[in-house]
């Protein structure tokens, strides 16, 4: 009799979520029977999409895989009580539904944040005896204190005190990177609780990418560096006009495309214009769908986030579409993404907002002979689909998702430590 997985997710396709339907599919694939008990579509605009309307419950089953949608106040401005609606409504709803309505799985996966999704997770498990893996994306208190999410101390304290309740329910918790794993264990979470499981890439879409690229793309004169993605405060991407601006004084073939959008990437625009950095090309945002045809093309793919302690025991997401690409990648992060590329062998990793180390390492690949490229690429493609792939973790999940499960049989689930 196949293992009864639920999968507990306030956002789930078509929104974007790193572990929605792919991973859901996956583990149909696995032999698992899966359930989704998600909201209506919102995010990230706040907006139902087309075709949906909130209803008490909508069902539907796609390749396998049933997913059941519960209301929710769909918003995602800026505004803290509107936010907390959201979350509230969805862990109201979806409680209810897992106490009452909910066919009793094996095991119940958790995806954080929000918090609020823990908290339901776990008063299921309290009252329902069901064993719970609580898979942490965001570290809180911390990453609503580094975006200025929330800034009230007590606030901060509260939000605090109920991850620790949490922790101490769920059964395993997954975290994305060892770093968030060390500061779990700092604050007091057993070691033996913990387990680190990378995330992965949009492997479909980055194997069959669609589109062609724009004509202003430049050709392979230039030694092409791609940076791809959100362009916000928090990727500090004023030390890659730095670094461009040096390069330009050289006369290197070197060259910056920015590919995205976000809050900075008009300023960012402005200023490079300002500067008259010709080797700094801005490219509008493109569905993900299209983006693989970019790094396919590029010669090294640029990675960078601001110095933070949080950002440290960060992996941005682009790191794993960058190794599962197979290009050469340029690390402008420090601790646990700089960490699996100097594993990989697939790149070169310098130290955060520092533009002279930028522009000394793009000009290093640059001077790189084709062979050598390549082989960087090769090394980090094979350490994606060893470490980082969907299969990789799916198994991984899969593993843990039948150890607790057959300890549920057995009438093994107690109340956490």
């Amino acid at each position: 009799m196949a293992t009864r997985v639920l999968l507990l997710t306030q956002w789930f396709d078509p929104e974007p979520t790193l572990k929605g339907m792919v991973f859901a599919r996956e583990l149909v694939r696995q032999g698992f029977e899966v359930e989704v008990v998600t909201g209506f579509p919102n995010y990230p605009g706040g907006k139902l999409y087309p075709g949906y309307k909130i209803r008490w419950l909508q069902r539907e089953r796609i390749d396998g895989v049933q997913v059941t949608r519960l209301p929710l106040y769909p918003n995602h401005d800026q505004s803290a009580i509107k936010r907390v609606l959201n979350y509230a409504s969805f862990a109201a709803s979806s409680l209810l539904y897992g106490l009452f309505m909910l066919r009793r799985p094996d095991v119940i996966y958790a995806y954080h944040p929000p918090l609020t999704v823990g908290v339901t997770a776990s008063l299921i498990r309290l009252l329902r005896r069901v064993p719970v893996v609580y898979d942490i994306q965001d570290m809180w208190p911390d990453t609503l204190r580094a975006t200025g999410m929330l800034n009230n101390a007590r606030a901060l304290g509260v939000v605090a005190a109920v991850c620790r309740w949490v922790y101490r329910r769920v059964d395993q918790i997954v975290v994305l990177s060892p770093g968030f794993q060390r500061l779990l264990r700092q604050r007091g979470v057993p070691a033996g609780k913990l387990e680190v499981i990378y995330n992965w890439a949009d492997e479909s879409a980055l194997a069959a990418p669609q589109g062609a690229l724009p004509a202003a793309f430049p050709g392979p004169e230039r030694f092409r560096i791609l940076f791809a993605g959100n362009m916000g405060k928090a990727q500090a991407l004023d030390a890659v006009l730095e670094a461009a601006a040096l390069l330009r004084v050289r006369a290197s073939r070197v060259c910056f495309v920015m590919l995205g959008g976000g809050v900075e990437a008009a300023r960012l625009q402005a200023q490079a214009a300002q500067r008259q950095l010709d080797n700094v090309l801005f490219l509008p945002p493109v569905p993900m769908t299209e983006v693989g045809a970019y790094l396919n093309a590029a010669d090294a793919l640029l990675v960078h986030l601001r110095k933070d302690p949080l950002f440290e025991i960060t992996i941005p997401s682009k790191t794993q579409a960058y190794m599962a690409a197979g290009r050469p990648l340029l690390m402008g992060v420090d601790g646990d993404a700089a960490e699996l590329v100097r594993q990989s062998g697939g790149g070169v990793v310098v130290e955060s907002e520092n533009a002279q180390a930028l522009a000394d390492a793009a000009e290093r690949l640059a001077a790189a002979g084709a062979q050598e490229l390549a082989a960087m690429g090769r090394q980090a493609r094979r350490f994606y689909d060893e470490h980082l792939s969907l299969a990789a973790g799916a198994a991984r999940f899969g593993t843990i998702f039948e150890r607790l499960a057959a300890a549920r049989r057995r009438g093994g689930t107690r109340g956490g430590s």
